[in-house]
């Protein structure tokens, strides 16, 4: 399993400082996130939310803000995207033309997102034979 987790300061109900750990992970060649919450000062412990597939907007925003983008880039000239849009197609459940837009930024200036994504498309596109590696 791989993943980052981000910690955010919050405040609890008992009125202490608590921490809200946000986590996205690969288990098992899927993308996974969490948050959980905690607070020291009255034992309070829970996991928020959970799920499989892409994280919430917050969960992704504050891995972002705390670890940085992870960038996908082709690492070799290839002859054809084929393949590439295949694995677009079924990692990212997305239409054609998103596939081939996703596939061009492959081929320049890169995929952008958190380091979870891009290992998982990153194993998915070589599986597929096409050269990427991941920057940053």
């Amino acid at each position: 399993m791989t993943g980052q987790t981000a910690k955010i300061a919050s405040r609890c109900a008992c009125g202490s400082a608590a921490v809200r750990q946000l986590n996205q992970f690969i288990n098992h060649g899927e993308l996974w996130w969490d948050a959980e919450f905690s607070c020291d000062s009255c034992g309070t412990y829970l996991c928020e939310q959970a799920g499989q597939g892409p994280a919430p907007d917050d969960v992704r925003e504050a891995l972002l803000a705390v670890h940085g983008p992870a960038r996908l880039r082709l690492a070799e000239p290839v002859s054809s995207l084929v393949p590439a849009l295949k694995a677009f197609r079924e990692a990212e459940a997305v239409s054609l033309s998103q596939a081939r837009e996703l596939a061009d930024r492959l081929s320049h200036e890169g995929v952008v997102g958190t380091l979870s994504e891009m290992q998982l498309l990153r194993t998915r596109l070589r599986l597929r034979g096409v050269p990427v590696d991941i920057d940053g």
